[in-house]
């Protein structure tokens, strides 16, 4: 399948691309609480998730989530075919259950091709959200990463989701640089807690070394990505 191309009548205003530094930073948390705070602003908003695995016993898929943020279905959010139930790296996880190999141009076509108006005058949604999975350099595809996957969607902006304890100088440092390639990134340290001594360096040092601001709650970020995108 050739590079994904995007119908600009359905295609929303705007793609924002959520990454993350690792697995269980809260990706899918942070994006079903910023979708939700947008549509308390009357923004419309759609959610789509490329691919995911999990395990049986999981409760709620981040497609599940995701969509009950977004008000949509599942099955729109990640279709069935790209959901493979076991906790594994996406194109591990199929060819554990033998199902066919993964490609990036067919996630990113995929995800083009699903947008659909979310008004009756067939109005495009303001802001599409696309949730990746693992980190920037967790395997999506046989044929790509995070990165990879990144570069076929042509996001409007990044959000990179990292969390603000021990180790996220080194995660978000390299992940930022490598994003930045692609679009504009915005990062949140999630779990975020002021009191916490550690969190609060980490934050400064970010910004004082490296020149990396951060938000710290979904509502900063909510704002500061409303700015980006010029919706305010």
């Amino acid at each position: 399948m050739t590079e994904a191309s995007f119908t600009p009548a359905t295609r929303p205003d705007f793609v924002v691309l959520v990454a993350g530094t690792g697995t269980e930073v809260g990706k899918t948390w942070v994006t079903s609480r910023l979708i939700t705070e947008l549509r308390t602003q009357h923004i419309s908003v759609q959610a789509r998730k490329p691919a995911q695995s999990f395990a049986a016993e999981d409760p709620t898929t981040d497609a599940d989530q995701l969509a009950q943020a977004s008000g949509e279905d599942p099955r729109t959010v990640c279709p069935e075919h790209r959901c493979y139930l076991v906790a594994m790296a996406p194109p591990m996880a199929a060819d554990a259950l033998g199902r066919s190999p993964i490609f990036v141009a067919d996630l990113a076509a995929e995800v083009a091709n699903s947008w659909n108006p979310t008004l009756p005058a067939g109005s495009p949604a303001q802001i599409g959200f696309v949730e990746s999975a693992g980190g920037p350099w967790s395997p999506i595809a046989h044929d790509g990463d995070g990165i990879d996957l990144a570069r076929s969607l042509l996001p409007d902006a990044i959000i990179l989701v990292a969390d603000a304890g021990l180790g996220t100088i080194n995660a978000v440092r390299p992940a930022v640089a490598a994003l930045e390639e692609v679009a504009s990134v915005l990062v949140v340290l999630n779990r975020f807690d002021p009191a916490n001594d550690l969190h609060q360096r980490n934050r400064v040092w970010l910004q004082q070394h490296y020149g990396i601001d951060t938000s710290t709650s979904v509502a900063l970020l909510g704002t500061q990505l409303l700015a980006q995108l010029a919706l305010n």
